[in-house]
Protein backbone atom coordinates (compact mmCIF):
# COMPACT_ATOMS: atom_id res chain seq x y z
CA UNK A 1 0.00 0.00 0.00
CA UNK A 2 0.95 3.59 -0.67
CA UNK A 3 0.91 5.97 1.97
CA UNK A 4 1.21 9.37 2.29
CA UNK A 5 2.47 12.13 5.28
CA UNK A 6 1.55 15.52 5.01
CA UNK A 7 3.98 17.66 7.58
CA UNK A 8 7.90 18.07 7.79
CA UNK A 9 8.76 17.71 11.88
CA UNK A 10 9.90 15.27 14.26
CA UNK A 11 6.45 13.98 15.00
CA UNK A 12 5.79 13.52 10.63
CA UNK A 13 9.59 11.33 11.31
CA UNK A 14 8.12 9.31 14.14
CA UNK A 15 5.03 8.51 11.88
CA UNK A 16 7.08 7.61 8.74
CA UNK A 17 9.23 5.35 11.13
CA UNK A 18 6.00 3.75 12.30
CA UNK A 19 4.60 3.47 8.97
CA UNK A 20 7.98 1.84 7.68
CA UNK A 21 7.79 -1.12 9.69
CA UNK A 22 4.36 -2.14 8.98
CA UNK A 23 4.52 -5.11 6.36
CA UNK A 24 1.55 -3.80 4.87
CA UNK A 25 3.33 -0.70 3.68
CA UNK A 26 5.14 -0.77 0.22
CA UNK A 27 6.11 3.21 -0.35
CA UNK A 28 5.79 6.44 1.87
CA UNK A 29 5.42 9.98 0.66
CA UNK A 30 5.92 12.81 2.17
CA UNK A 31 4.36 16.71 1.77
CA UNK A 32 7.30 18.37 2.47
CA UNK A 33 8.52 16.20 4.77
CA UNK A 34 12.50 16.71 5.76
CA UNK A 35 15.66 15.50 5.47
CA UNK A 36 15.09 12.39 7.89
CA UNK A 37 11.97 11.81 6.72
CA UNK A 38 13.26 11.44 3.19
CA UNK A 39 15.91 8.48 4.03
CA UNK A 40 12.38 6.41 4.65
CA UNK A 41 10.25 8.39 2.36
CA UNK A 42 9.60 10.23 -1.08
CA UNK A 43 9.56 13.76 -0.16
CA UNK A 44 7.42 15.69 -2.49
CA UNK A 45 7.54 19.61 -2.68
CA UNK A 46 4.08 20.52 -1.50
CA UNK A 47 3.26 22.96 1.71
CA UNK A 48 1.01 21.36 4.32
CA UNK A 49 -1.60 24.08 3.49
CA UNK A 50 -1.67 23.49 -0.44
CA UNK A 51 -4.70 21.40 -0.28
CA UNK A 52 -5.53 21.50 -4.15
CA UNK A 53 -2.16 20.14 -4.68
CA UNK A 54 -1.97 17.50 -1.97
CA UNK A 55 -5.42 16.46 -3.54
CA UNK A 56 -4.01 16.24 -6.89
CA UNK A 57 -0.83 14.33 -5.92
CA UNK A 58 -3.06 11.58 -3.75
CA UNK A 59 -4.69 11.06 -6.85
CA UNK A 60 -2.29 11.05 -9.48
CA UNK A 61 -0.30 8.61 -7.06
CA UNK A 62 -3.43 6.21 -6.05
CA UNK A 63 -2.51 6.79 -2.18
CA UNK A 64 -4.27 4.28 0.36
CA UNK A 65 -3.86 6.37 3.24
CA UNK A 66 -3.02 9.77 3.59
CA UNK A 67 -2.00 10.59 7.59
CA UNK A 68 -1.93 14.52 8.10
CA UNK A 69 0.37 15.18 11.12
CA UNK A 70 -0.31 18.78 11.61
CA UNK A 71 -2.67 21.13 13.29
CA UNK A 72 -3.23 23.46 10.35
CA UNK A 73 -3.98 21.72 8.01
CA UNK A 74 -6.42 19.42 10.14
CA UNK A 75 -7.90 22.64 11.44
CA UNK A 76 -7.96 24.10 7.82
CA UNK A 77 -9.96 21.63 6.80
CA UNK A 78 -7.44 18.90 4.67
CA UNK A 79 -9.17 15.50 5.89
CA UNK A 80 -12.50 17.32 4.16
CA UNK A 81 -11.75 17.84 0.86
CA UNK A 82 -9.27 14.56 1.11
CA UNK A 83 -12.56 12.72 1.68
CA UNK A 84 -14.78 14.76 -0.63
CA UNK A 85 -12.30 13.25 -3.45
CA UNK A 86 -12.97 9.68 -2.75
CA UNK A 87 -9.31 9.55 -0.66
CA UNK A 88 -8.92 7.70 2.28
CA UNK A 89 -7.49 9.87 5.24
CA UNK A 90 -6.25 9.40 8.94
CA UNK A 91 -7.43 12.47 11.16
CA UNK A 92 -10.59 14.80 12.09
CA UNK A 93 -12.58 16.75 10.30
CA UNK A 94 -12.76 20.35 10.24
CA UNK A 95 -15.53 20.46 12.21
CA UNK A 96 -13.79 18.02 14.81
CA UNK A 97 -9.98 19.64 14.45
CA UNK A 98 -12.13 22.84 16.40
CA UNK A 99 -11.20 20.82 19.70
CA UNK A 100 -7.70 21.92 18.95
CA UNK A 101 -8.52 24.79 16.96
CA UNK A 102 -10.49 27.31 19.30
CA UNK A 103 -9.44 26.99 23.10
CA UNK A 104 -12.72 28.85 23.71
CA UNK A 105 -14.77 25.78 21.68
CA UNK A 106 -13.22 23.25 23.98
CA UNK A 107 -13.54 25.32 27.37
CA UNK A 108 -17.22 25.82 26.57
CA UNK A 109 -16.82 22.31 25.86
CA UNK A 110 -16.12 20.63 28.36
CA UNK A 111 -17.92 23.05 30.94
CA UNK A 112 -21.60 21.89 29.19
CA UNK A 113 -20.40 18.42 29.73
CA UNK A 114 -18.95 18.45 33.28
CA UNK A 115 -15.47 17.38 32.38
CA UNK A 116 -12.81 18.71 34.71
CA UNK A 117 -11.10 21.86 33.68
CA UNK A 118 -9.80 24.95 34.96
CA UNK A 119 -12.34 27.82 35.51
CA UNK A 120 -12.57 30.28 33.03
CA UNK A 121 -13.65 33.19 31.15
CA UNK A 122 -13.79 33.74 27.65
CA UNK A 123 -13.23 37.53 26.13
CA UNK A 124 -13.41 38.99 22.62
CA UNK A 125 -12.64 42.44 23.84
CA UNK A 126 -9.51 43.98 25.24
CA UNK A 127 -10.99 46.46 27.58
CA UNK A 128 -13.60 43.43 29.06
CA UNK A 129 -10.67 41.57 29.58
CA UNK A 130 -8.96 44.31 30.94
CA UNK A 131 -11.35 44.76 33.55
CA UNK A 132 -11.67 40.87 34.26
CA UNK A 133 -8.22 40.97 35.22
CA UNK A 134 -8.72 44.01 37.50
CA UNK A 135 -10.26 41.73 40.09
CA UNK A 136 -8.23 38.56 39.47
CA UNK A 137 -6.54 36.15 41.84
CA UNK A 138 -3.11 35.47 40.43
CA UNK A 139 -0.93 33.72 39.24
CA UNK A 140 -3.42 33.81 35.93
CA UNK A 141 -3.35 32.17 32.75
CA UNK A 142 -3.90 34.07 28.91
CA UNK A 143 -4.55 31.40 25.92
CA UNK A 144 -4.58 32.66 22.45
CA UNK A 145 -7.83 31.24 21.32
CA UNK A 146 -6.46 29.32 18.26
CA UNK A 147 -3.31 27.74 16.89
CA UNK A 148 0.07 29.54 18.06
CA UNK A 149 2.87 26.73 17.74
CA UNK A 150 2.77 25.81 21.32
CA UNK A 151 3.46 28.92 22.35
CA UNK A 152 -0.03 31.52 22.80
CA UNK A 153 -0.16 30.71 26.34
CA UNK A 154 1.29 33.20 29.05
CA UNK A 155 1.32 32.46 32.76
CA UNK A 156 1.54 36.27 34.25
CA UNK A 157 2.53 36.79 38.20
CA UNK A 158 0.42 40.06 38.67
CA UNK A 159 -1.58 42.68 36.60
CA UNK A 160 1.10 43.94 35.11
CA UNK A 161 2.08 41.29 33.29
CA UNK A 162 -1.62 40.35 32.52
CA UNK A 163 -2.06 43.95 31.30
CA UNK A 164 1.00 43.11 28.77
CA UNK A 165 -0.06 39.86 28.00
CA UNK A 166 -3.39 41.31 26.88
CA UNK A 167 -1.73 43.62 24.68
CA UNK A 168 0.56 41.26 22.87
CA UNK A 169 -1.88 38.90 22.42
CA UNK A 170 -5.29 40.91 21.22
CA UNK A 171 -3.55 44.26 20.40
CA UNK A 172 0.32 43.49 19.19
CA UNK A 173 -1.34 39.99 17.53
CA UNK A 174 2.06 38.28 18.24
CA UNK A 175 0.41 35.59 17.82
CA UNK A 176 -1.48 36.63 14.72
CA UNK A 177 -5.28 35.02 14.57
CA UNK A 178 -4.83 33.52 16.83
CA UNK A 179 -5.27 36.66 19.45
CA UNK A 180 -8.89 37.51 17.94
CA UNK A 181 -10.16 36.01 21.19
CA UNK A 182 -8.82 35.31 24.44
CA UNK A 183 -9.04 32.56 27.08
CA UNK A 184 -8.24 33.86 30.89
CA UNK A 185 -7.94 30.66 32.89
CA UNK A 186 -7.30 30.08 36.61
CA UNK A 187 -3.68 28.86 37.26
CA UNK A 188 -3.53 25.25 37.82
CA UNK A 189 -0.68 23.51 40.10
CA UNK A 190 0.50 19.96 40.12
CA UNK A 191 2.16 17.43 37.43
CA UNK A 192 1.42 17.80 33.85
CA UNK A 193 0.77 14.46 31.77
CA UNK A 194 0.41 13.93 28.25
CA UNK A 195 -1.67 11.30 27.30
CA UNK A 196 -2.58 10.41 23.35
CA UNK A 197 -5.69 8.41 22.13
CA UNK A 198 -6.59 6.70 18.91
CA UNK A 199 -10.66 7.43 18.53
CA UNK A 200 -13.45 6.06 15.93
CA UNK A 201 -16.02 8.46 16.52
CA UNK A 202 -17.32 6.04 19.44
CA UNK A 203 -14.43 4.49 20.94
CA UNK A 204 -11.15 5.29 22.68
CA UNK A 205 -7.95 3.72 22.93
CA UNK A 206 -5.34 5.75 24.67
CA UNK A 207 -2.23 5.21 24.41
CA UNK A 208 1.27 5.20 27.13
CA UNK A 209 1.29 8.16 28.95
CA UNK A 210 4.23 10.77 28.14
CA UNK A 211 5.48 14.03 29.86
CA UNK A 212 6.71 17.10 27.95
CA UNK A 213 8.99 20.39 28.76
CA UNK A 214 7.38 23.20 27.03
CA UNK A 215 9.83 25.94 28.92
CA UNK A 216 13.23 26.66 26.91
CA UNK A 217 15.82 26.91 30.24
CA UNK A 218 16.52 23.99 32.28
CA UNK A 219 14.42 24.47 35.86
CA UNK A 220 11.11 25.29 33.48
CA UNK A 221 12.46 28.77 32.56
CA UNK A 222 12.72 30.85 29.95
CA UNK A 223 9.64 31.15 26.91
CA UNK A 224 7.32 28.50 26.14
CA UNK A 225 8.21 26.59 22.94
CA UNK A 226 7.28 23.87 21.20
CA UNK A 227 8.76 21.36 23.43
CA UNK A 228 12.16 20.57 24.70
CA UNK A 229 11.82 16.49 25.86
CA UNK A 230 9.75 14.44 26.98
CA UNK A 231 9.29 11.11 28.77
CA UNK A 232 7.22 7.61 28.51
CA UNK A 233 5.79 6.54 30.68
CA UNK A 234 4.67 9.17 34.00
CA UNK A 235 5.25 7.31 37.18
CA UNK A 236 2.99 10.27 38.15
CA UNK A 237 0.44 8.68 36.28
CA UNK A 238 -1.18 6.14 38.12
CA UNK A 239 -3.51 3.05 37.68
CA UNK A 240 -6.25 5.63 39.94
CA UNK A 241 -5.47 8.36 37.70
CA UNK A 242 -6.40 6.62 34.56
CA UNK A 243 -9.52 5.08 35.97
CA UNK A 244 -10.57 8.49 37.03
CA UNK A 245 -10.01 9.95 33.72
CA UNK A 246 -11.44 7.29 31.72
CA UNK A 247 -14.79 7.56 33.59
CA UNK A 248 -14.64 11.61 33.71
CA UNK A 249 -12.60 12.82 30.75
CA UNK A 250 -11.24 10.63 28.00
CA UNK A 251 -15.10 8.64 27.34
CA UNK A 252 -17.07 11.94 28.15
CA UNK A 253 -15.03 13.60 25.63
CA UNK A 254 -15.63 11.52 22.80
CA UNK A 255 -19.05 11.66 23.41
CA UNK A 256 -19.22 15.16 23.90
CA UNK A 257 -18.25 15.53 20.70
CA UNK A 258 -20.54 13.33 18.91
CA UNK A 259 -23.34 14.63 20.26
CA UNK A 260 -22.30 18.16 19.17
CA UNK A 261 -22.57 16.40 15.71
CA UNK A 262 -18.74 16.87 15.35
CA UNK A 263 -17.66 13.01 15.49
CA UNK A 264 -14.31 12.76 15.72
CA UNK A 265 -11.87 10.61 14.07
CA UNK A 266 -8.21 10.50 14.21
CA UNK A 267 -6.00 11.24 17.86
CA UNK A 268 -7.33 13.40 20.89
CA UNK A 269 -3.95 14.31 22.61
CA UNK A 270 -5.15 15.22 26.62
CA UNK A 271 -3.23 17.55 28.20
CA UNK A 272 -3.71 17.00 31.75
CA UNK A 273 -2.78 18.44 35.56
CA UNK A 274 -2.87 16.14 38.28
CA UNK A 275 -4.08 18.81 40.83
CA UNK A 276 -5.10 18.09 44.59
CA UNK A 277 -8.54 17.89 43.45
CA UNK A 278 -7.84 15.15 40.82
CA UNK A 279 -7.32 15.29 36.88
CA UNK A 280 -8.41 18.00 34.76
CA UNK A 281 -7.80 18.91 31.46
CA UNK A 282 -5.44 21.68 30.59
CA UNK A 283 -5.29 21.26 26.69
CA UNK A 284 -6.41 19.17 23.72
CA UNK A 285 -4.90 18.43 20.71
CA UNK A 286 -6.17 16.66 17.80
CA UNK A 287 -2.98 15.36 16.55
CA UNK A 288 0.20 12.97 17.73
CA UNK A 289 2.10 15.64 20.11
CA UNK A 290 5.31 16.79 19.18
CA UNK A 291 7.78 15.76 20.62
CA UNK A 292 5.48 12.99 22.63
CA UNK A 293 5.31 10.87 19.43
CA UNK A 294 8.97 10.54 19.46
CA UNK A 295 8.51 8.60 22.74
CA UNK A 296 5.19 6.95 22.45
CA UNK A 297 5.13 5.38 18.69
CA UNK A 298 8.88 3.69 19.23
CA UNK A 299 7.11 1.83 22.15
CA UNK A 300 3.93 0.66 20.41
CA UNK A 301 3.69 -3.17 19.76
CA UNK A 302 0.83 -2.84 17.45
CA UNK A 303 1.08 -2.12 13.20
CA UNK A 304 0.04 1.73 13.31
CA UNK A 305 -1.50 1.51 9.75
CA UNK A 306 -3.81 -1.33 11.47
CA UNK A 307 -4.99 0.65 14.27
CA UNK A 308 -5.30 4.12 12.00
CA UNK A 309 -7.23 1.96 9.30
CA UNK A 310 -8.96 0.57 12.39
CA UNK A 311 -10.40 4.51 13.50
CA UNK A 312 -11.63 5.48 10.23
CA UNK A 313 -14.10 2.11 9.57
CA UNK A 314 -15.38 2.57 13.27
CA UNK A 315 -13.97 -0.60 14.36
CA UNK A 316 -11.16 0.33 17.32
CA UNK A 317 -13.18 -1.66 19.70
CA UNK A 318 -11.47 -4.65 17.78
CA UNK A 319 -8.15 -3.73 18.76
CA UNK A 320 -6.26 -3.63 21.96
CA UNK A 321 -3.38 -1.13 22.04
CA UNK A 322 -0.12 -2.75 23.13
CA UNK A 323 3.40 -1.81 24.64
CA UNK A 324 6.47 -2.56 25.36
CA UNK A 325 7.69 -2.70 29.19
CA UNK A 326 10.42 -0.26 28.93
CA UNK A 327 10.93 3.51 28.97
CA UNK A 328 11.92 6.02 26.53
CA UNK A 329 13.16 9.49 26.49
CA UNK A 330 13.77 12.33 23.80
CA UNK A 331 15.62 15.49 24.22
CA UNK A 332 15.38 18.22 21.68
CA UNK A 333 18.39 19.61 20.15
CA UNK A 334 17.78 23.43 19.37
CA UNK A 335 19.23 25.93 17.35
CA UNK A 336 20.82 29.04 20.29
CA UNK A 337 18.09 31.21 20.40
CA UNK A 338 14.91 29.19 19.82
CA UNK A 339 12.16 29.98 20.13
CA UNK A 340 12.72 33.86 18.97
CA UNK A 341 15.88 34.34 16.58
CA UNK A 342 18.29 31.62 15.49
CA UNK A 343 20.44 31.36 12.72
CA UNK A 344 20.32 28.43 9.95
CA UNK A 345 22.21 26.20 7.46
CA UNK A 346 24.79 24.74 9.84
CA UNK A 347 26.34 21.93 9.26
CA UNK A 348 24.85 18.59 11.09
CA UNK A 349 27.66 15.97 12.10
CA UNK A 350 27.41 12.19 13.35
CA UNK A 351 24.54 11.66 12.15
CA UNK A 352 25.47 8.21 11.19
CA UNK A 353 26.10 7.01 14.30
CA UNK A 354 22.64 6.07 14.89
CA UNK A 355 22.75 3.45 12.25
CA UNK A 356 22.33 -0.28 13.37
CA UNK A 357 22.10 1.08 16.82
CA UNK A 358 18.81 -0.95 18.87
CA UNK A 359 16.83 1.50 20.70
CA UNK A 360 18.18 4.96 19.47
CA UNK A 361 16.46 7.16 17.41
CA UNK A 362 17.36 10.25 15.58
CA UNK A 363 14.20 12.11 14.64
CA UNK A 364 14.52 15.30 12.23
CA UNK A 365 12.67 18.15 13.21
CA UNK A 366 14.00 21.06 11.32
CA UNK A 367 16.88 19.59 8.80
CA UNK A 368 17.13 19.78 4.96
CA UNK A 369 19.53 18.42 2.71
CA UNK A 370 22.49 20.65 1.00
CA UNK A 371 24.28 18.75 -1.40
CA UNK A 372 26.35 16.20 0.24
CA UNK A 373 25.36 17.83 3.49
CA UNK A 374 22.41 17.78 6.15
CA UNK A 375 22.22 21.71 7.86
CA UNK A 376 20.02 23.07 10.45
CA UNK A 377 16.56 24.69 9.10
CA UNK A 378 14.79 25.09 12.49
CA UNK A 379 14.44 25.83 15.77
CA UNK A 380 14.19 22.05 16.80
CA UNK A 381 16.39 20.55 14.87
CA UNK A 382 16.22 16.87 16.28
CA UNK A 383 14.44 14.77 18.23
CA UNK A 384 17.03 12.34 20.38
CA UNK A 385 14.78 9.36 21.91
CA UNK A 386 16.48 6.41 24.01
CA UNK A 387 14.68 3.50 25.15
CA UNK A 388 16.06 1.39 28.34
CA UNK A 389 14.71 -0.95 30.62
CA UNK A 390 13.44 1.61 33.25
CA UNK A 391 13.17 5.61 32.78
CA UNK A 392 16.47 6.29 34.63
CA UNK A 393 18.28 4.03 31.87
CA UNK A 394 16.38 5.78 29.13
CA UNK A 395 17.63 9.33 30.36
CA UNK A 396 21.40 8.46 30.15
CA UNK A 397 21.16 6.63 27.17
CA UNK A 398 19.10 9.83 25.41
CA UNK A 399 21.57 11.75 26.90
CA UNK A 400 24.93 10.06 25.41
CA UNK A 401 22.96 10.18 22.02
CA UNK A 402 22.68 13.74 22.48
CA UNK A 403 26.57 13.89 22.37
CA UNK A 404 26.74 11.86 19.04
CA UNK A 405 25.70 14.59 16.86
CA UNK A 406 26.73 18.12 16.96
CA UNK A 407 25.66 21.66 14.92
CA UNK A 408 27.16 24.93 15.43
CA UNK A 409 24.94 27.00 17.83
CA UNK A 410 23.48 23.57 19.44
CA UNK A 411 21.44 23.90 22.36
CA UNK A 412 19.71 21.30 24.84
CA UNK A 413 18.24 21.32 28.26
CA UNK A 414 19.69 19.35 30.59
CA UNK A 415 17.39 17.98 32.80
CA UNK A 416 14.87 16.28 30.58
CA UNK A 417 13.27 13.72 32.20
CA UNK A 418 14.59 14.77 35.86
CA UNK A 419 10.84 14.92 37.17
CA UNK A 420 11.49 11.06 37.11
CA UNK A 421 14.04 11.80 40.25
CA UNK A 422 10.97 12.39 42.44
CA UNK A 423 8.87 10.09 41.57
Amino acid sequence: MKVLIVGSGGREHAIAASAAKSSRVDKIYCAPGNAGIGELAECVPIGPMEFEKIVAFARENEIDLTIVGMDDPLVGGLVDELEKAGLRVFGPRKNAAILEGSKAFSKDLMKKYNIPTAAYENFESPGEAMAYLEKARFPIVLKADGLALGKGVLICQNLEEAREGVKSIMLDRQFGPAGNKLVIEEFMQGREVSVLSFVDGRTIRTMTSAQDHKRAGDGDTGLNTGGMGTFSPSPFYTAEVDAFCREHIYQPTVDAMAAEGREFKGIIFFGLMLTEEGPKVLEYNARFGDPEAQVVLPRMKNDMIDVMEACIDGRLDEIGLEFEDNAAVCVVLASAGYPVEYEKGFVIRGLDSFKDKEGYYCFHAGTKRVGEDIVTNGGRVLGITAKGRDLMEARTNAYRAAEWVDFDNKYMRHDIGKAIDEA
